[in-house]
């Protein structure tokens, strides 16, 4: 039987369209690699090839426009055409740039054993997803983006490798944000994400705002992204919080451009308002942002938005956190609830044409997207004005706000996890919803996560297989066409045996995957075939895990590190600790020194996250349902760790001592909850005794678990969570966690046995 390997063997030349595209030079290379050998290359114009030739092109380039393999390919979405062998030559075509590199590394390393007599008469392939792409990428331009042993051009490669076919280009280029704070209050470290236009170039209305170098080195680096992503055939684009709040130097130069007021009140120490959007000057500011970008960066082809978050907002939306506000061209007085959402819903979509429009003027593809759920109250005017060109992103079109009819699988009364791991099926509903937008000519992204980022923080590469491809195959079988990964993907460097990527990845290039028999093959790739058995136990186990985890609501994402929960002492009295011995943690927490939360763990500023009920169930969830199938998993892979040689069990069982560590620290926070709430909504005595009894056992078991989370970060070598290579942040730990660890160790113990205790007063503290 000849294979594909012998058939890339006979290959004597390689050929591009002329001129090439970068991606189709990197095809080249990456072919070259895989045979060892310093091919020719050639570029020519010419359709015809000859035999010994191998032919790499992007259809979509207009030197290759390739009429007959258009109108042989699939009628609908992306593909990629493959032909090897025969007197006429080989050649591999993709209809996008992303594709034609996922496919060469495909063919050179999945498919290279398979007989070749599957291609000689040419094949296409047809991708599940027209676009994939990260949302908010954690690691490129987001939040940690300082982890140690983190590269982007290897994360663009294996992005690219996998399939995506979109990639989010701005990033903080600049050591810090050009946001100032006060004294006393956080919220500086919220402009470091999702950089807004302004901080990469000036308009004329307010150059001179912000320092030139500060702008050039945004730019610089995002040219740089945008570079590496098209080296890869990756397509460069923006996500941004807008519209971003901008200095108050610029509102004393033009007072009447104020708009909406878009801080948290509790969190800021000064209001921060975006601009007043209906204003010509404004409109036109925002007009010269983007087209000043985009000639710098001009194949950047869409531009997705995020708003009434971190110091952005628009105005008289019902969910800036003052309330409706905003400047004075929008609203008249005694207009009703009902007719000012519509004038902010009509104004939202204004501003997003005008994006649309102005890009497009350079791009003609351009396209901008709004993640939708922030805006329940102008819902309905949203949807009713979109036009083509204007996205929606969101985890389900059947909500309004974030309101979802997708309570978490295993729990009714759990809600709120639409777009999170334990997201996994769609309504039959949202089709019919996606076909009535595209009868409009519009398209929703929908927004699904494999892991990285929002959820498990701050811990990498845990799997979940079976899970993942239940939610790709509902995207599929639902007819999304766009979707997007929260929080992106996670390299090698990191996680060198991450199967939800692999999956994702085999997801994308075979869409009829038998998954049973990817995963025997892939286990066995990494542990070699006698061991395979025993590693897709562990992978099962752990899903298993996975699926009966609970929700703790904000430290089930984020609020994990936000609030600092593996360093900061579990103590009956959060304060009985002072203040000069508190401050290695609450200095970096995502937190005002008047939040409820360093007194109180089940509330954060003015929200209510645990009660006494909620944690109990929490914790007794995580006893009964999580524990069992996690225990066991370990328990396999140390035994696999110790006794079988390849490296894919360490790194597995390091990750699986990682999240047990993770759950037991919720399941405690769920204990606290419990315990001290119990104790002090009580006046018996004998009740007291028996919470503080449970608090004891909480405060052990916590001690046990930081003892074994140290034992863990000293010894392995695996990078089971992300740290930070340039010091601790209000969202990365950084190396010196050990140490903060062995602190944590040493005043848990010393404190302990105070009188369970929650500071009432803590919110009026100046």
């Amino acid at each position: 039987m000849k294979t594909v390997r012998a058939a890339l063997e006979n290959v004597k030349r390689l050929v591009l369209p002329h001129p090439p595209l970068p991606v189709e030079r990197t095809c080249a290379e990456a072919v070259r690699t895989a045979l060892g050998r310093k091919l020719p290359i050639a570029d020519h114009p010419h359709a015809e090839l000859h035999p010994g030739e191998l032919r790499l092109a992007v259809v979509r380039a207009p030197a290759f426009p390739a009429p007959n393999l258009k109108a042989g390919a699939p009628p609908k979405g992306p593909w990629v055409y493959l032909k090897l062998g025969g007197k006429d030559g080989s050649e591999l075509v993709a209809s996008h740039p992303s594709l034609l590199y996922a496919y060469t590394v495909h063919l050179v390393e999945d498919r290279a054993d398979r007989p070749v007599a599957e291609f000689t008469g040419g094949k296409y392939f047809a991708p599940p997803f027209k676009w994939h792409r990260p949302l908010f990428d954690y690691l490129l331009t987001q939040v940690w983006r300082s982890a140690r042993k983190f590269d982007p051009e290897t994360h663009l490669r294996e992005m690219a490798r996998a399939a995506y076919t979109h990639v989010e280009v701005n990033g903080l280029g600049a050591p810090a944000p050009f946001e100032t704070g006060v004294p006393g209050e956080f919220y500086a470290p919220f402009y470091a994400y999702c950089l807004a236009l302004d901080q990469y170039v000036a308009s004329d209305l307010n150059r001179g705002i912000y320092p030139e170098s500060y702008l050039q080195a945004n730019l610089d680096q995002l040219i740089r992204y945008a570079e590496l992503a098209r080296k890869y055939g990756l397509v460069p684009g923006l996500l941004c919080f807008e519209p971003r709040s901008v200095p108050e130097a610029f509102f004393q130069k033009y007072p009447t451009l104020r708009g909406a007021r878009v801080d948290h009140p509790l969190r800021s120490r000064k209001p921060r308002y975006s601009l007043a959007l209906a204003h010509p000057l404004v409109q036109e500011h925002y007009r010269q942002l983007l087209q000043r970008l985009l000639q710098a960066v001009p194949d950047l082809a869409y531009l997705s938005i995020w708003s009434n978050d971190s110091g952005a907002g628009f105005e008289h939306t019902a969910s800036l956190y003052v309330g409706r506000n905003g400047g004075p061209y929008l609203i008249r007085e005694w207009r009703t609830h009902e007719q000012i959402a519509r004038a902010a819903g009509e104004n939202i979509v204004r501003f997003l044409k005008l994006l649309r429009d102005a890009g497009r003027e350079i791009q003609p593809d351009f396209r901008v997207s709004l993640r939708l759920e922030p805006f329940a109250e102008e819902h309905d005017a949203l949807l009713e004005n979109l036009e083509p060109g204007l996205d929606l992103e969101t985890p389900s079109l059947l909500g309004r706000g974030y309101d979802f009819p997708y309570p978490h699988p295993e729990y009714d009364d759990v809600t709120g996890v639409a777009g999170s791991i334990h997201h996994r099926t769609l309504l039959p509903e949202e089709k019919s919803r996606l076909q009535q937008l595209a009868e409009r000519g519009l398209t929703a992204h929908f927004i699904y996560s494999q892991g990285n980022g929002f959820n498990l923080e701050p811990l990498l590469a845990i799997p979940f297989p079976w899970a993942l491809y239940e939610k790709l195959r509902a995207l599929a079988e639902t007819g999304v066409a766009c979707v997007a990964n929260l929080g992106g993907a996670t390299p090698s460097k990191l996680a060198p045996f991450h199967i939800n990527q692999e999956v994702f990845r085999a997801f994308m290039l075979q869409p009829d995957l038998d998954l049973e028999a990817f995963l025997q093959r892939q286990a066995a790739e990494w542990a070699g075939a006698s061991d395979a058995d025993p590693l897709l136990e562990i992978w099962r186990l752990s899903d298993a895990a996975v699926r009966a985890l609970p929700v703790l609501p904000l430290y089930s994402s984020f609020g994990f590190v936000w609030l600092r929960l593996w360093v900061r002492p579990l103590l009956p009295d959060l304060l009985a600790v002072p203040e000069a011995e508190r401050r290695y943690y609450e200095a970096h927490m995502v937190s005002p020194a008047n939040n409820p939360n360093l007194a109180d763990l089940g509330r954060d500023v003015l929200f209510r996250l645990i009660t006494q009920e909620s944690g109990q169930r929490f914790a007794e969830r995580v006893d009964e349902r999580v524990r069992p199938p996690l225990e066991q998993a370990l328990g396999r892979a140390a035994e696999s760790a110790q006794t079988r040689a390849a490296p894919v069990f360490r790194d597995l069982y390091d990750r699986l001592r990682a999240l047990q560590c993770w759950v037991t620290t919720l399941r405690n926070v769920a204990g606290w909850c419990a315990g001290v709430y119990g104790y002090l909504e009580s006046d018996a005595p004998k009740t007291r005794r028996v919470w503080r009894a449970h608090l004891d056992r909480v405060i052990d078991s916590e001690l046990e678990n930081t003892r074994a989370l140290l034992d863990l970060w000293r010894t392995a070598d695996t990078e089971f969570m992300v740290v930070s290579q340039t010091g601790e942040t209000p969202f990365l730990y950084g190396e010196n966690f050990g140490e903060l660890l062995e602190r944590r160790i040493r005043l848990m113990e010393q404190y302990r046995h105070s009188e369970p205790r929650i500071e009432e007063g803590i919110l009026w503290k100046v």
